[in-house]
């Protein structure tokens, strides 16, 4: 199961992160290399939060053959190949829009991402190059946006999980947390909880992540990760009732019910809760970029297959790649850790 926050695939050989952020789909500041308008830009990302990357695809295409010096339209095209696991293609589109809109702090963010996941499919040497361009997409990103608190994330991130011959370091990641607290408290003390359990204090961890729970009226989100915690702790009632508390608590029925999935996946507990809460999430009408339909489809087919329903699997498979034809779907049953 690879449905994670993106924050928690922002790794290489070096960075193996495990944070739990939401992060939402933004659009950026306003380029001055701008030509879709609002009306297409609002359709474009429905299209992404839907997870209707063959449409997306088609109205950036379009765009971009009317205006290819669009920097929003290359910044979402990125976002969609990003979904579709087409990394390459996302690469050069990202890049594109910070050479038109170098000023734009989430194209930035983006590029770094991007270089981030292309990172963890790497050899060791290529990673290696690839950290160094990842931190400075960060702490770009942080740089022309003082208060973009995804960017600030992910910088907290890296530093907290690179090894300093890459940039990385213990007390940058608290510098960025202390920043972050003046904006977003909750996450702020999420970062300080992965802070904490690199340096294996446990026990001030599980603190913060609650702490993280305390300060947010939506604290779903919140909760997932502290389950992730209790998993990696061998916690396993713990993070039942952290995984039961997060379904209860996401009133919108949004991605924290495929994050809670995602866990019982990887501890290889409860299937058939698993499966349900994939089934709320692409009934309700608040699904998110940050989860693509397609690909909570094709997951709930491999989970399906697990408990014989091929019949089931093959409708969501094939439900996936109708939304998303060049996604490549695994058609084999999900397994523990994935």
């Amino acid at each position: 199961m690879t449905l994670l926050p993106r924050s928690m695939r922002l790794h290489t050989r070096f960075i193996l992160v495990i944070v739990q952020s939401a992060l939402v789909g933004l659009l950026g500041p306003a380029s001055r290399c701008l030509a879709l308008d609002k009306s297409a830009a609002r359709t474009i990302q429905s299209n992404l939060d839907q997870g209707l990357a063959n449409d997306a695809i088609q109205r950036l295409s379009e765009a971009l053959s009317k205006d290819p010096g669009d920097a929003q339209a290359h910044n979402l095209l990125c976002r969609v190949y990003f979904e579709e696991q087409r990394l390459d293609n996302a690469n050069h589109e990202c890049e594109q829009a910070v050479r038109l809109s170098n000023d734009n702090s989430n194209y930035h963010l983006w590029l770094g991402r991007i270089y981030g996941e292309k990172a963890g499919h790497a050899g060791y040497f290529e990673a290696y190059g690839l950290s160094k361009k990842i931190r400075n997409e960060f702490e770009t990103a942080v740089k022309l946006d003082p208060r973009n608190v995804d960017a600030l994330v992910d910088l907290t991130q890296f530093y907290t999980e690179a090894p300093s011959i890459v940039g990385g370091g213990i007390e940058k990641a608290v510098a960025i947390a202390d920043k972050l607290a003046d904006l977003d408290t909750s996450r702020a003390h999420e970062m300080r909880a992965r802070i904490a359990a690199q340096q294996k204090n446990f026990e001030r961890a599980e603190s913060e992540f609650k702490a993280a729970i305390a300060a947010t009226k939506s604290p779903a989100l919140a909760w997932t990760a502290l389950a992730s915690f209790y998993r990696k702790q061998q916690r396993v009632d713990d993070m039942m009732h952290a995984i039961r508390e997060a379904a209860s608590t996401d009133h919108e029925r949004g991605v924290a019910l495929v994050y809670a999935a995602s866990q019982l996946v990887r501890s290889n507990r409860e299937p058939k809760l698993a499966i349900h809460l994939l089934q709320e999430y692409l009934a309700s009408p608040n699904k998110s970029e940050q989860a693509p339909a397609f690909q909570v489809r094709a997951h709930l087919g491999q989970l399906l297959l697990l408990e014989g329903d091929a019949t089931g699997a093959q409708r969501e498979f094939d439900a996936a790649k109708a939304m998303a034809r060049d996604y490549k779907v695994s058609t084999r049953p999900a397994n523990k850790g994935e």
